[in-house]
């Protein structure tokens, strides 16, 4: 199995980090079959704090059916993140996850491209909740049935509200991937 990591410029690193490790345990400490391929829309991409990544392929070289899930984590609009996680171009490779009903998962502010890209019309879906809950209100106006708690499933969608919840939604992720009892394992012996 292959997951797509991909990273917009501004992305939260904490957001992005989970993602590599859960599934990099699921992977070297199990032998499950779960590959992280990290993408951008330049070869380069520096995080909400300066940090950069060297990703392993650009926006224009992935395609949905080369993979089994997405990943998005969130970012800062101040550094950027919307500019490029609402790119057209990232826009339609959220739609055709979502058409071969690939799970899709996201973390924080994440969900308001999910929310951009339409999928999340009539489907309960949850984002940044703090700050007065603006975010939950631009999430809403999208046409998400807006759930104001940790981590919500819904069918192939996984959305969470901040970034203390990164770890839950790789788990969720790991666990749509190889089963539940295979990602419980994996869970306990990384100590959640």
């Amino acid at each position: 199995m292959k997951v797509l990591l991909f990273c917009a410029k501004g992305f939260e690193t904490m957001e992005f980090s989970p993602f590599i490790d859960v599934l990099g345990w699921a992977r070297h400490d199990y032998g499950y079959d779960v590959q992280v391929e990290t993408c951008g829309c330049s070869k380069t991409v520096t995080s909400a704090f300066g940090v950069q990544v060297l990703v392993d392929k650009l926006l224009d070289e992935v395609s949905a059916d080369t993979y089994d899930a997405l990943a998005v984590p969130g970012g800062f609009e101040e550094f950027g993140f919307f500019q490029e996680a609402c790119h057209e171009k990232f826009q339609g490779l959220i739609r055709e996850f979502n058409r071969q009903s690939k799970p899709i998962a996201s973390v924080c502010v994440a969900a308001l491209a999910l929310g951009e890209s339409g999928i999340l019309q009539g489907r309960k879906a949850t984002t940044y909740h703090l700050r007065g809950g603006h975010r939950l209100r631009q999430l809403a106006e999208s046409g998400a049935d807006v759930v104001n708690q940790r981590v919500v499933l819904d069918g192939n969608i996984i959305t969470s509200y901040c970034p203390e919840t990164a770890a839950d939604v790789a788990f969720a992720l790991l666990e749509k991937l190889i089963g539940p009892e295979k990602a419980g394992i994996v869970r306990h012996d990384m100590g959640y």
